[in-house]
């Protein structure tokens, strides 16, 4: 599953937005941090997207002449436009990110490819099938550095709060994706603190 952060100037238009993308792309979830791609139409929040993430795709919903230059992470999306339209880039961009090297995840001796559900390990050339919500899991905390990411927030940005989702069971995922790389690979892949998750960042 992506996740998408929204930042448009008017309020009920970007409540709209949401609205939609809940509604017809059950494999994005929203965000408030950390996404995978974020829209906007705000040239100002735009410079502030990208000061923060570099290497985040960003489509620009641009209804003037002032649009990012020199970009090649940002799609500039003409207003008005289709709600399809919309739906598509989303798509692309993130297939397009998945399927390229640009798009996997290096930590620790590992490197994630989420588009084929892989954990390879680069030292010993062990490969590690996950599943949905694990690479979820993965990627989330890989946004998140060296910060703790609590149970609550994986509830609400990876679980988006689903009602038959408790700690317990976020607790459970991890225990088992733990298990499940680190007895095969012999190496940290997850550190806990107080209640808290982020990834192994050295050997």
């Amino acid at each position: 599953m992506a996740s998408i952060i929204i930042k448009t100037v008017i309020p009920d238009f970007s409540a709209d937005l949401c609205e939609q993308i809940g509604r017809y792309l059950p494999d994005f979830c929203l965000v408030t941090e950390n996404a995978d791609v974020a829209v906007t139409d705000d040239y100002g929040e735009y410079i502030n997207l990208r000061a923060e993430n570099q290497k985040m795709p960003i489509i620009f919903l641009s209804s003037d002449a002032k649009i990012p230059e020199n970009d090649l992470l940002c799609v500039v999306l003409r207003k008005p436009f289709k709600l399809t339209e919309l739906f598509d880039v989303l798509r692309s961009v993130i297939t397009k990110m998945d399927n390229t090297e640009a798009g996997y995840l290096h930590f620790n001796g590992y490197e994630l490819r989420p588009s084929v559900k892989e954990l390879w390990d680069e030292q010993s050339q062990i490969v590690v099938k996950l599943t949905e919500k694990e690479v979820s899991i993965l990627k989330y905390l890989y946004k998140a550095g060296d910060e703790f990411v609590g149970k609550n927030e994986l509830q609400k940005n990876v679980w988006q709060y689903s009602g038959d989702v408790s700690t317990h069971t976020i607790e459970t995922h991890i225990y088992r994706l733990r298990q499940k790389v680190e007895q095969k690979c012999k190496r940290c892949l997850i550190v806990t603190n107080k209640g808290g998750y982020k990834l192994q960042t050295e050997s």
